[in-house]
């Protein structure tokens, strides 16, 4: 721990900050591109919304695959992997033409993208106590919230002056300059004499260990169906808001100032706050605040109370999802820091394989309005409630 502050300085921050960009690109710049991608490969927008939803699969299972390989063969080399492989298949999804090759590609383009996500949580564990990384977790999504923020509003512009292929070209530019800056930047933290065997029997145990916990349960699924919620708004958002709502497209991009807006205040906020009420409680905060959220999209359904109010109870929702997410895996990771990428790659692929799951059945409803998608949401902030009550919280109370 003794060159913790080297470890921490500008240029790893920013570092760690642009890998975990690569998500958010891959995820909300072709957003405003769904119905352009629909006409040009003659199908319908429903139908690119499964493309949305597998590369949350491939993100799902590779969380789970990644994650014991890093603590075997060490986070650096497995991290360079995921991104150069990640670029190649985003310069190859300009040459599709067909929608099953598109979809699988995205798929693999979700699964070598798990790589990074998973091992650079595991990486600041190997560094950090569990306020310190929660607070550098925040820090590093203030500089990721960059992405979602101009993503849809970039692949916007690209998509009106462009061709929806300029968004992948785009991508796997960020996805070569992340290889350059982790090769030269960020060092191995897993030590050879702190590493786990790569064998079935080993992993299978930490994986049972992990799910023997009910405490760890409750964050990881707490977390997983906030994201889901959030999911189902990533995957029908730009149908309701463009198709149903009328938003021109290359303005579709600024209605996720809001949502990330909120996102960045409440990261900031756990980084200012964290060390003094600790991370327990801000992740109380955050659910609380998803939970009305919910409550409050709910009455916008039912009383039919119109966009701004929908906006805004979206917003708030979205926004509750880092400091969520931050509190509840630095919360897993003090528990279990021996096998921290072990860990960070079941928590992220339940996240991801939940969110996938809901984005699906959402993508599965006939979007003639916004209540299939606000209702999902809606349900998933009080799934969250319940798991981390009953399986955290009373816990916690019992020690």
């Amino acid at each position: 721990m003794g060159n913790k502050t080297h470890k921490a300085g500008f240029i790893f921050i920013l570092t760690l900050g642009i890998l975990s960009m690569l998500p958010p690109l891959g995820v909300d710049m072709y957003l405003p591109a769904f119905l352009n991608i629909a006409r040009d490969l003659q199908i319908s927008p429903e139908q690119v919304q499964h493309t949305l939803t597998f590369f949350a699969y491939g993100m799902a299972a590779g969380q789970l695959f990644w994650g014991p390989v890093g603590d075997s063969f060490g986070r650096k080399p497995i991290i360079l992997l995921g991104v150069i492989v990640g670029a190649i298949t985003s310069l190859s999804l300009t040459g599709i033409e067909h929608i099953g090759n598109f979809t699988l590609l995205r798929f693999i383009q979700g699964f070598f993208g798990a790589a990074p996500v998973v091992l650079a949580g595991a990486l600041l564990r190997d560094l950090f106590s569990k306020n310190e990384l929660s607070r550098t977790m925040s820090t590093i999504t203030l500089v990721f919230m960059v992405a979602p923020l101009v993503a849809p509003i970039i692949g916007g512009y690209l998509v009106s002056f462009f061709h929806w292929h300029a968004i992948f070209y785009v991508i796997a530019l960020m996805g070569v300059l992340s290889a350059v800056l982790v090769f030269f930047i960020i060092p191995e933290t897993h030590k050879k004499e702190h590493r786990i065997p790569l064998r079935l029997g080993t992993v299978m145990r930490n994986f049972v260990s992990l799910w023997k916990n009910k405490q760890v349960l409750g964050y990881m699924f707490m977390g997983a169906f906030g994201f889901g919620g959030m999911f189902a708004f990533v995957t029908a958002g730009s149908i309701v808001y463009i198709g149903i709502y009328g938003i021109p497209v290359d303005q579709f991009g600024y209605f996720f100032m809001l949502n990330i807006g909120i996102m960045t205040f409440c990261s900031f906020l756990n980084g200012r706050l964290v060390t003094k009420l600790g991370a327990e409680r801000m992740l109380q905060i955050g659910l609380t605040m998803q939970f009305l959220a919910g409550i409050w999209l709910l009455f916008v359904v039912i009383f039919d109370l119109g966009f701004w109010s929908m906006a805004l109870g979206i917003a708030v929702f979205v926004g509750q999802n880092p400091l969520i997410g931050s509190n509840a895996m630095a919360s897993i990771l003090e528990k279990f820091p021996a096998m921290a990428g072990t860990a960070n790659s079941m928590v992220g692929s339940v996240r991801f394989g939940t969110g996938a799951t809901v984005g699906s059945l959402v993508a599965l409803m006939e979007m003639k309005s916004a209540a299939p998608m606000l209702l999902t949401m809606t349900a998933c902030s009080l799934i969250a409630v319940g798991c981390y009550y009953f399986l955290t919280y009373k816990n916690l109370q019992a020690e």
